[in-house]
């Protein structure tokens, strides 16, 4: 067995500096209003950059994500920290004003990524079986971290990571077939924003009520949200870091429970204490959206969960080795039937119920980019609708967990069907 040479930097938490350092950055420069950021952030996506940079310094070995304790620290503990305050946020009854077109079409979207991938990956596999196997791993528990990023977002497609067990250079080769497929899609759709007209005639749509939810929220917008102050502060985490530990504390119990009672669930992954975690802090964080405790979304709760999720996206950078993204070429081939899979059937029920091309777009994004792609789209409609790509993108935050494990597990079936 070949030794791994020491890397430069063995200090986590000087590692731990460098990652926060490199995040502060992406999002100064992100942000910036000079021509050349702009002009680079409109091609390369920002959260791309999260995952690539600190994967160069593992690649060259200057820090090394095997001898770190940092993703550790971070799945355990922001990761579930980061779904109760994103599903914490969801505002059920906003989303019922939307109508019950935009709600379908997210599902209509969501359906096709479920099934879209075991589809991919059975044509794939069927012309060309080692497809399957990648470096001797079984790939289908890569792809069912796209599943958890296509509907959900980072902070599910990680827990499908340690849920389903793929290994840190499969992700990096699952990174590359996510970001490149889906801002493809995604050029598309805003290049279809600039067409919704036409769009909306072919799909004999009536958009009056897109209209009037345009001026709703142009009145609504402005005042809402509150200083983030200390005290707000301490809420927030009061509440995600409570929820983390009641999770830590049931999965402890239920998964020995499982293991010893039931040894025949541990394929569908009832004794692993991981998938109790998330399934209780995702549960818990949408039950909780329907309480007064969904108030702390004005004190900045989606935001400190989106932090804690860029912390973990910079953790999981650290474990991939570049070389991997083209260890196997055929993955992007699923990925692009995987992701047509879904565009079809969101035509097909767009034009049974006649639904605006907006809430095929937003939809579509809301599963496929999530909250920091979703009101970008939303947005090239009117800049007033961009919040209707962050509710449904939320949502997704909550279908995410249970949408890409049944994904995984229909993906798991294909797997021994063309092996």
């Amino acid at each position: 067995m070949i030794e791994q040479p020491t890397p430069l930097i063995t200090n986590d938490a000087v590692v731990l500096g460098i990652l926060i350092t490199i995040l502060g950055l992406i999002f100064i420069t992100s942000s910036s209003e000079k021509a050349f950021f702009k002009k680079f952030y409109s091609i390369v996506p920002s959260v791309l950059l999260c995952y690539f940079i600190p994967a160069l310094l593992n690649t060259f070995n200057i820090i090394s994500g095997e001898t770190s304790s940092l993703y550790t620290i971070a799945s355990r503990y922001l990761l579930p920290a980061s779904l109760v305050l994103l599903t914490l946020s969801i505002n059920f009854v906003a989303l019922k004003r939307l109508g019950s077109k935009a709600v379908i079409m997210f599902l209509a979207g969501t359906f096709g990524i479920i099934i879209g991938g075991p589809l991919a990956l059975y044509i794939v596999g069927s012309f060309f079986p080692e497809v399957a196997l990648s470096n001797g791993e079984e790939v289908w528990k890569g792809l069912s971290t796209i599943a958890g990023s296509w509907i959900g977002g980072g902070a599910n497609q990680t827990a499908m990571l340690e849920v389903f067990g793929a290994s840190k250079t499969m992700f990096a080769q699952m990174i590359a077939v996510d970001v490149l497929v889906a801002n493809l899609w995604m050029g598309f759709l805003l290049y279809g924003a600039q067409k919704k007209v036409k769009i909306d005639k072919w799909l004999k749509a009536d958009n009056s009520q897109i209209i009037a939810l345009e001026n709703q929220l142009e009145e609504e917008q402005a005042g809402k949200r509150q200083p983030l102050t200390t005290n707000n502060l301490m809420v927030v985490l009061m509440v995600a870091f409570g929820i983390t530990g009641l999770g830590h504390f049931l999965a402890d119990i239920l998964a020995p429970f499982f293991k010893n009672n039931y040894p025949e669930l541990e394929k569908y992954s009832f004794t692993n204490e991981f998938f109790w975690l998330v399934i209780i802090t995702t549960t818990v964080g949408v039950a909780l959206s329907f309480t007064k405790a969904r108030k702390i979304e004005s004190y900045g709760a989606s935001k400190v969960g989106t932090v804690f999720l860029y912390i973990l996206v910079a953790t999981i950078g650290t474990h991939m080795n570049l070389g991997a993204i083209f260890d196997n070429p055929l993955l992007f081939l699923v990925g692009i039937i995987w992701i047509t899979t879904h565009i079809i059937v969101m035509i097909i029920v767009a034009k049974i119920i006649k639904a605006p091309f907006f809430y095929v777009a937003v939809g579509s994004q809301a599963n496929i980019g999530g909250a920091a792609s979703a009101p970008i789209v939303a947005a090239a409609f009117s800049p007033f609708l961009a919040p209707v790509g962050v509710l449904l993108a939320v949502l997704g935050y909550a279908v995410g967990t249970y949408g890409a494990y049944i994904c995984g597990l229909l993906l798991h079936q294909i797997f021994t069907i063309i092996t």
